[in-house]
């Protein structure tokens, strides 16, 4: 098996030696700093794992299944927690899928469906979702896509990067679609709780004895670098499965992240740590909104959720406009749509609080807009 590196990750390779003024794009919340943390961290704790959970720290996966509101539902073994949300999506599918098998995934996405797919040797089937229908995932073309071989259907709610966000209705539809054939049904919830239009959306893995919820600290609390996500799912089989594979790549656990993932995730912290990513995020989105408003050569569906929102560029390639904008004079880092598989576009965030300089990469942005020439 060789895995081939997808577009995104390619992209921020060939720009890590850049050094940008200004960041228009953040996908996360503003990252806080160790120092909030030594309140709550005793001194004496051993980095270690011997005598731990290998499924995580309980306290922690007590945690992950309220945030999830699946308390009613789950029951802490159902908790896995991983090196991120990027982890878990890869062992639900490193063991799910085997060549020959379907994979139904969404476009745009988060691109590591369709890298995992062909690395296996499955057959990848894309369902666009349709920016003048507002990004809703069509439901009918999923169904249509989904046959007999189909294994696995992996999206994402809030969908990344476009902000839309699937409601119970159409994710109950979802599980009618993965049930007709038996099919497993993975949703990555990464965004899950930054909702700007609306509640948060119910969790697959209470929906659907087969499905698989994804998730971690890194965007809606801004902790990436702690690398502590999740899967939960009430399949034991595929739970145990999970940690036989992780034992054989990242192996046990990460204690300082899982310590440290635990104690944003309890009530007092995390309430407030959301209300303040919201207030920040939505206040933000605003800006941002008002922006492309302004701008006759960008447009786009404003997000209903998350921290990120796709933009169309009129008559410019998304590839050739981020380059020059990165370049001097203007010195400002954005991803293109290329990404995600939309060439015409780029993406807007609003994370990363005040050290992302977005206003002033903004108005170069801006700038390179109304100067632009092909």
């Amino acid at each position: 098996m060789k895995v081939k590196i997808h577009t995104l990750f390619q992209y921020l390779l060939d720009t890590t030696e850049a050094d940008p003024e200004a960041f228009v794009g953040f996908s996360l919340s503003e990252s806080p700093r160790l120092g909030e943390f030594m309140d709550a961290l005793d001194p004496a704790l051993p980095l270690d794992w011997n005598q731990k959970s290998f499924r995580g720290l309980p306290a922690l996966r007590r945690h992950v299944m309220d945030r999830a509101g699946l308390s009613d539902v789950c029951k802490p073994d159902d908790v896995l927690i991983t090196a991120g949300a990027a982890e878990a999506n890869y062992l639900a599918f490193m063991q799910l899928v085997q060549p020959g098998d379907e994979v139904v995934t969404e476009r745009p996405g988060w691109p590591q469906a369709g890298v995992l797919a062909e690395a296996v040797g499955a057959t990848l089937k894309v369902v666009d979702r349709e920016e003048s229908a507002g990004w809703v995932l069509p439901l009918d073309e999923v169904e249509a896509a989904v046959t007999e071989r189909t294994r696995l259907i992996f999206v994402t709610n809030p969908n990344n990067p476009t902000g839309r966000l699937m409601t119970r209705a159409e994710l109950e539809r979802l599980v009618q679609i993965a049930d007709r054939v038996g099919a497993w049904l993975v949703v990555d919830e990464v965004y899950a709780g930054l909702e700007w239009n609306g509640s948060r959306a119910p969790s697959i893995a209470g929906l659907y004895p087969r499905g698989v919820t994804t998730g971690s600290v890194s965007k809606a609390l801004g902790l990436q670098g702690l690398r502590t996500g999740w899967m939960i799912c009430r399949d034991p089989d595929l739970i145990w499965d999970a940690i036989i594979l992780r034992e054989n790549s990242s192996e046990i656990m990460n204690i300082l992240g899982e310590v440290i993932a635990e104690i944003a995730l309890r009530p007092d912290r995390y309430n407030q740590s959301m209300k303040t990513a919201r207030a920040d995020g939505m206040k933000t989105l605003e800006r941002l909104d008002r922006f492309v408003a302004e701008q006759p050569r960008l447009d786009w569906v404003k997000p209903q959720a998350g921290l990120i929102g796709l933009a169309r560029l009129d008559g410019i390639d998304g590839d050739v406009f981020a380059k020059r904008l990165l370049a001097d004079p203007y010195r400002t880092f954005l991803l293109p749509g290329s990404s995600y598989g939309m060439q015409n576009h780029v993406r807007l965030g609003v994370g990363g609080g005040a050290a992302a300089n977005l206003d002033l990469g903004l108005e170069r942005m801006g700038e390179l807009l109304a100067n632009w020439q092909t």
